[in-house]
């Protein structure tokens, strides 16, 4: 088994537990039925993701020393109730739902979310006996995954249209911050950590499998020292010379007295007289 099949191995394991991953993700907020259904509200309902499978419940007292209980899940059933979006509780007193989230309506803001649950149990003698309806608006806050749940008020003087209102503060409604890295400073990340993923798996198929010590046990150890070597060498090449420095030309003495007149050779003698 190569160095080279491992490190295959290896990504081939990872993006399987990548993909198991992504499987396992849940969209409990599917469970919520809109009572318009369009992609818009979909999406403002995706946001609220996170917020899935958790109770949120706060205690109000009343000015007539009455204890009521809120209990809130997002697309699950609060209190045990079937369908309960919202349900309130009274100390001593049955469970009352306030909002059904099967009848849900999601507007969403540049940060905020407001779900709205509908087709909660009739009041007894207010808002003209209709149903009641529960407002949840919920805010950005990067500073908590999910805030507590408060009670803002419940508006039942009205004839029709009454609602209980609530908030909540949450990062998941949070806008998505743009990244600031550059495509270079993404290309050497990526490229980092693959060097770094190639180092942990040779070396550990090194001294695991093939049982190599000391400076052996990183991988393809030969190939690496003749780069090194090669690069060592194109340095020297480039930034030495050995034996090719010529000698600097230096010019032959001349004399700097003048010359003497050489002596005129006369050869009238030579003339017959």
């Amino acid at each position: 088994m190569t160095a080279f099949t491992v490190m295959s191995l290896v990504a081939v394991a990872f993006q399987l537990m990548l993909l198991v991953g992504g499987g396992r993700a849940s969209d409990n907020t599917m469970n919520c039925k809109l009572t318009t259904e369009t992609p818009k509200e979909r999406d403002a309902l995706k946001l609220l993701e996170p917020l899935t499978n958790k109770t949120f419940s706060v205690v109000q007292k009343t000015e007539k020393d009455k204890t009521y209980t809120y209990e809130f899940q997002v697309c699950g059933d609060a209190g045990g109730m079937k369908g309960g979006g919202l349900v309130q509780k009274e100390d001593g007193g049955k469970a009352v739902l306030v909002g059904n989230y099967t009848s849900t309506q999601a507007i969403h803001g540049s940060d905020w979310v407001m779900l709205i649950y509908g087709d909660g149990e009739r009041y007894d003698q207010h808002c003209s006996k209709e149903k009641r309806r529960a407002i949840i608006m919920i805010s950005c806050d990067r500073s908590t995954e999910a805030g507590p749940l408060k009670v803002v008020l419940e508006n039942r003087d009205w004839e029709k249209d009454c609602f209980y209102l609530f908030e909540l503060d949450s990062s998941a409604v949070c806008p998505v911050v743009p990244s600031k890295l550059s495509v270079g400073s993404v290309l050497l990340l990526i490229g980092v950590c693959s060097f770094a993923a190639y180092l942990i798996g040779g070396f550990l198929y090194m001294r695991l499998v093939v049982g190599a010590k000391g400076v052996e046990q990183f991988p393809h150890y030969a190939f690496w020292s003749e780069i090194g070597n090669l690069s060592a060498d194109g340095c020297d090449f480039v930034c030495r010379s050995r034996g090719n420095r010529r000698e600097p030309h230096t010019p032959t003495a001349v004399a700097t007295e003048p010359l003497g007149e050489e002596p005129e050779e006369r050869d009238d003698h030579l003339l017959p007289m």
